[in-house]
């Protein structure tokens, strides 16, 4: 059976999977969900496929109005000779825990796992819809998503993409990758504000009734690469499916045998793919959320209380600190707004979503909301930790000190978490942690943890440093930055977002 999806918000109104793709946001601000969780798969007959293989048969479970040669060809013109390695997402066992590596695409951050398919399912979805608008993709990024969803969409005929970004609140690597991207059909704007000022004034944009029919009536259609566009996150479902049967295929585990995922999450679109891959037969003993120093998923697994204005007192337990946003080392991290964990409401209130849309009203009205405990004992499968700048640098160093294995600074958020997880718990079951990026794109902060005297260095000194410490031959991502030219230099105020848009579809 057609599996169609509604709004978290609303169960009166369906769309296909292709429609909610094209919309990305639900009309009454909710994220889309399936009407029901697919029927699980069958682990067994994926032993033998390759990792196009296994992401045919997940999407096509969630996707239910594609062929499987619509699916196919996006799947083949997406994972392709922009991914360094034929295995698209290696696991690289290190010290006993695999660290599943999700930086081998052409930007060299996770991200690229699911927007390298996103424009083709767009795209093939506009043809299947007879959409006669252009689509413009509005996006917001902590770092990593505007770089990949511009390269994913650039000069894709029938689409404009049009990205926003933190200017003080992203690595020197990153900003330059967004700044020299291009493209005819792509634009990057700096805002004065952090990523929650970003995602939410695209958020405003995308319920601005009056802005969108302004737009439309001009032969433009808004959507969102952005993991609340339920075609990015069915996507990055498929990599812990394929990560389970990498291990089976290895033989570090039996058929039925139970993992750890270990997850640094910010925006919980990552840690939330995980959460689909359990329901749709992967068996997982626990998901680990990994937060940084805006450790607001932490306080809300620990209280049952999603507090963006207030941080949990671990002494007293109570929300009694004012909550600062804090730059961090692992800046694609730096959220205090998890627009995802929205979905991870709706399953946790038994999927009613009169109470998921009051949770949200009181996030919107009053900056936090209080879970019941039917919702609370519906967590069990979830544990959580963070990792403050120094634990993390500690990390970095001492993986690399023991294993000469180079860990990111988001990764080492997960290494860091899992460690004090395994300590307090002695769970000994097989855990992967997902690695989210090259160290390449955060050389200076790797480099001042393994070696402190590197940090008088210039970025590319730093970045020629690490190459020479670690042995990892320079990607090509990295390589081509030297000498690019800065193709965008456009700053703007939050409230001139809208202006901006206005004037990038002029």
């Amino acid at each position: 059976m057609e599996i169609r999806y509604h709004s978290t918000r609303d169960k009166e109104h369906f769309l296909t999977a292709s429609q909610a793709i094209l919309q990305g946001l639900a009309e009454d601000g909710g994220l889309f969900v399936p009407e029901r969780i697919p029927e699980p798969l069958s682990i067994p007959a994926l032993m033998d496929k390759d990792y196009r293989g296994v992401a045919l048969e997940v999407m096509k479970l969630f996707l239910c109005d594609y062929t499987d040669e619509e699916l196919k060809a996006c799947i083949d013109a997406a994972y392709d000779s922009k991914f360094d390695t034929e295995e698209i997402a290696p696991l690289a066992e290190i010290g006993g825990t695999y660290y599943l590596e999700l930086f081998h695409g052409a930007t060299i951050a996770f991200k690229d796992m699911a927007l390298s398919i996103l424009p083709h399912l767009m795209t093939t979805a506009a043809r299947k819809q007879g959409l006669k608008e252009e689509i413009v993709i509005l996006t917001a990024t902590s770092g990593d998503t505007g770089k990949a969803a511009m390269a994913g969409f650039a000069d894709v005929p029938g689409t404009r993409i049009m990205v926003f970004y933190p200017k003080d609140g992203v690595s020197p690597v990153q900003e330059k990758q967004m700044l020299t991207q291009k493209g005819k059909n792509v634009r990057v704007v700096g805002i004065r504000g952090n990523f929650d000022d970003a995602q939410s004034g695209v958020k405003r944009m995308f319920n601005d009734a009056d802005l969108k029919k302004e737009l439309k009536d001009k032969g433009f259609i808004f959507s969102s690469a952005n993991s609340i566009n339920i075609g990015r996150l069915v996507p990055q479902v498929v990599y812990y499916v394929y990560s389970y049967v990498q291990l089976l295929r290895y033989g570090r585990i039996s058929l039925g045998e139970p993992v750890n995922f270990c997850v640094p999450t910010g925006n919980f679109g990552n840690i939330l793919a995980a959460f689909y891959a359990s329901r749709i037969g992967v068996p997982v003993n626990k998901l680990i959320c990994a937060s940084n120093s805006n450790r607001v998923l932490y306080d809300f697994f620990h209280a049952g209380t999603y507090d963006k204005l207030h941080e949990l007192d671990l002494k007293s337990g109570a929300f009694s600190q004012e909550r600062k946003f804090m730059l961090t080392g692992s800046p694609s991290m730096d959220i205090l707004i998890s627009s995802n964990l929205e979905r991870l409401i709706y399953y946790i209130s038994g999927e009613d979503t009169e109470k998921t849309a009051a949770l949200m009203k009181s996030l919107s009205e009053n900056g936090s909301y209080d879970i019941d405990d039917e919702m609370k004992e519906r967590l069990e499968g979830f544990e959580s930790g963070f990792a403050g700048e120094a634990r993390c640098a500690r990390a970095i160093r001492e993986t690399f000190e023991k294993h000469s294995y180079v860990i990111d600074p988001h990764t080492a958020v997960g290494a860091a978490v899992y460690e004090d997880y395994f300590a307090q718990s002695g769970d000994e079951t097989n855990t992967v942690i997902a690695s989210t990026a090259s160290p390449y794109k955060f050389a200076r902060t790797v480099m001042n943890a393994i070696d402190p005297s590197s940090d008088a260095c210039e970025d590319m000194e730093l970045i020629d440093k690490l190459c020479s410490l670690s042995g990892v031959e320079l990607p090509n991502a990295i390589e081509e930055l030297k000498g690019a030219p800065i193709l965008h230099d456009t700053v703007c105020e939050i409230a001139e977002m809208p202006d901006e848009v206005r004037g990038f579809l002029r």
